[in-house]
């Protein structure tokens, strides 16, 4: 049977396991110092230290540096993890949002399928917590990671979400989103199918599945919702920067439209960007670029009013 291990070596090791074995060496894959074939075995070395054995004779392989190898400590997250047992070593489909907290700017969620034999590539490539990572960090590891992995994503518009939100409250909004991306990729990658589909949760599951009732596709299993998704599973760290560099590159465009850099978030500097979107063409471009319903539209119009 196919079997993947992931262990952690030091440097020293990893340099010995490269002279063990020379002759069997192949063109070493991105981020990685080497890798080699044998029969019934691939062995994988890579920068961060991390070493993959993938094979019928994966564990025999390992065994045999079992002196070497240091042995990965169980996190307190995984101790703690309101999912199933090794869950974050199935393949997943995972889903997150970005913007929805943000007065000006589009709300974009995205959902991607990591499959296990993808997940060591990735954490190569630095994907983790988006919070962890800089926008310039963001932007390039979505560049790379779009063509490793299946994805769906969805962009609504400040124009759009203002249409939306008169007859959809923010929780309704967000499940038909994260459903029609969810749905979408499982159409994509059919026949295909996930062990899970993690949402990172925005509202308790029973709020969830009330609304997903009233979608035309609803995704309904198999099912699993908990917050800080990106800690527990890559599939919801990949959706999470492919939502942020997509944001980003939103605001990028409305900066340029408007000759001013546009903030995210809902603090002050938004206030302000938004009473210069007043100034340049009242209400009906400011619907354009913000939500209309937060309460920064009424600060800026006080300040476009002074």
């Amino acid at each position: 049977m196919q079997e993947t291990i992931t262990k952690v070596c030091s440097v020293s090791t990893i340099k010995k396991m490269k002279e063990t074995y020379q002759s069997q060496l192949v063109k070493t894959p991105p981020y990685a110092v080497f890798q080699a074939k044998k029969s019934g075995v691939t062995i994988t070395a890579y920068e961060s230290g991390k070493v993959v054995f993938q094979g019928v004779d994966a564990r025999d392989e390992t065994n045999k540096w079992s002196g070497e190898i240091k042995e990965k400590k169980e996190s307190a997250t995984t101790k703690n993890s309101p999912l199933p047992k090794d869950f974050d070593t199935w393949s997943v489909v995972g889903s997150d949002e970005v913007g929805n907290g943000s007065y000006l700017g589009p709300v974009v969620v995205c959902a991607t399928y990591v499959e296990h034999k993808h997940m060591a590539l990735l954490k190569e490539l630095g994907v983790k917590d988006s919070k962890m990572l800089t926008d310039k960090d963001i932007r390039r590891i979505a560049k790379e990671i779009i063509h490793v992995i299946p994805y769906k994503r969805l962009t609504v518009t400040p124009e759009k979400y203002n249409d939306i939100q008169p007859r959809y409250n923010v929780n309704r909004m967000k499940v038909a989103l994260h459903n029609q991306a969810i749905y979408l990729l499982l159409k994509e990658i059919a026949p295909i199918k996930p062990e899970g589909i993690l949402i990172d949760q925005f509202t308790p599951e029973a709020n969830y599945r009330k609304y997903l009732k009233q979608e035309q596709h609803p995704v309904t299993s198999p099912l699993y919702f908990t917050t800080k998704g990106e800690q527990y599973h890559l599939s919801v760290a990949a959706a999470s920067i492919i939502c942020r560099a997509e944001f980003l590159e939103e605001l990028d465009k409305a900066s340029s439209e408007l000759g001013f850099t546009v903030p995210s978030g809902a603090g002050a500097a938004s206030d302000m960007a938004a009473a210069k979107i007043l100034k340049q063409g009242g209400l009906s471009l400011l619907n354009k670029y913000a939500k209309l319903h937060f309460a920064n539209t009424k600060k800026a119009q006080a300040i476009f009013n002074r």
